[in-house]
């Protein structure tokens, strides 16, 4: 073991491949099903928005996917990323643990958003792509496409959620610097937008309000646009596996190998990034760590989301979110308690609904528990009991069954 507190890699040390996890699932992902036929969804479905190369990573079945020489040549801007001990952490905590961090905010936009960002800006060009459109929350990931989109010399048009757009006009500069045009959404610029906007003036907006202006935008541009997301998709994951596999060579360099792995969970990509390297060496290497997602209280997606209980079966969103796909794909306890029921059966839920002290929230598809925040209604009524409304576990414990 090392007495030093960082570790570094030389550049020839940046992955020449990204890893997919798909090739070592113990069963296929659930099809990706068309929100209006609800068959699953072919390269076609999915060509006005992507362009083929990402389409085919998204299905992929190969263990590894070449990283172009292109893309490597940018990585070297700021991989790899150093890896650090955080000792006199470990001496506040009076822990006997060893803490390690993987430290992405070297690269020029500020976070590992960039990884991706960079991949599929390269994509389009190669498909001959003008520019690409994308939503932001905090505009952390349009800072990374706006910046991706500089690199080959390609045109970036955001969305950015009203209130951000409002309390980050640095942010927005940023975006700004590197070529991109910044909107506030919801805007009078797309059908989406002004439909919100006539229903509401004064609405501060959404991810989801972005994403719908910005994937209007692209899908009505007659291929001069695509759109682009930073988080969720397969390959968007894949490609931030740089991550954990420089990790998984400097924890050599440093002469231990961890038994924790912790990271954020959003969108999946920043966890997806430095867990799935290891989740591959738990898989075929016979390593045992335990790799913990770890989400805020505000918006306890993975931990505490209410499945809704309906037929759900032939009507999952054409993109699936990470967590709900992958819990079921791995067959985990949670997974168990996730799955939808049968079409005969919707009546008997909705009285369970009702009786047992769950409503529908007005505009939303979830149900949620009384006393749930988000759900309004009186504090502590209503019966936690088994039945499909139970929230999901976390992936901690979908792990820990591997």
């Amino acid at each position: 073991m090392s007495d030093d507190i960082r570790f570094d890699l030389p550049q020839s040390a940046i992955p020449r491949q990204w890893y997919n996890v798909q090739a070592d699932l113990p069963r296929p992902l659930p099809p990706v099903l068309h929100p209006g036929s609800h068959r699953p969804v072919g390269p076609d479905d999915l060509a006005p928005l992507f362009p083929m190369q990402l389409i085919m990573q998204e299905v992929s079945q190969d263990r590894w996917i070449e990283i172009p020489d292109e893309v490597r040549e940018i990585y070297k801007l700021w991989r790899p990323t150093p890896l650090l001990r955080a000792r006199r952490l470990e001496r506040a905590l009076d822990t006997p643990a060893h803490i390690y961090y993987k430290y992405e905010g070297v690269s020029p936009s500020g976070s590992h958003k960039l990884n991706t960002a960079t991949a599929q800006a390269y994509y389009n060009k190669q498909e001959g792509i003008d520019g690409l459109t994308t939503e932001t929350g905090a505009g952390q990931w349009g800072t990374a496409l706006a910046q991706a989109c500089g690199f080959f010399d390609m045109e970036c048009i955001v969305y950015m959620v009203r209130i951000s757009y409002e309390q980050k006009p640095y942010r927005r500069a940023i975006m700004q610097s590197f070529g991109a045009s910044v909107t506030a959404s919801p805007s009078d610029s797309t059908n989406a937008g002004r439909a919100i906007r006539e229903g509401d003036p004064d609405s501060t907006g959404s991810l989801g309000i972005a994403i719908s202006e910005a994937v209007e935008v692209a899908a009505t541009s007659g291929g001069k646009y695509k759109y682009s997301l930073g988080s969720v998709l397969n390959h968007v994951l894949m490609h931030q596996t740089v991550i954990g596999q420089e990790a998984l060579q400097q924890m050599e360099v440093a002469g231990e190998y961890p038994d924790v792995v912790v990271g954020p969970t959003g969108g999946g990509s920043n966890f997806a990034g430095i867990a799935l390297p290891f989740l591959h060496q738990n898989l075929t290497a016979g390593k045992q760590t335990r790799l913990l997602g770890v989400e805020p209280a505000a918006c306890p997606s993975l931990t505490r989301a209410w499945i809704r209980a309906a037929a759900a079966a032939r009507r999952r969103s054409a993109l699936p979110r990470h967590g709900f796909h992958h819990l079921r794909a791995l067959g985990s306890e949670s997974a168990r308690y996730a799955r939808h029921p049968a079409d005969g059966d919707l009546q008997r839920r909705n009285h369970i609904r009702q009786s047992r002290g769950h409503h529908r929230r007005a505009g939303s598809g979830a149900w949620h528990r009384r006393g749930d925040p988000r759900g309004g209604g009186s504090q502590g009524s209503g019966r936690r009991t088994r039945h499909p409304l139970q929230p999901m576990r976390a992936w901690t414990l979908r792990y820990e069954r591997l």
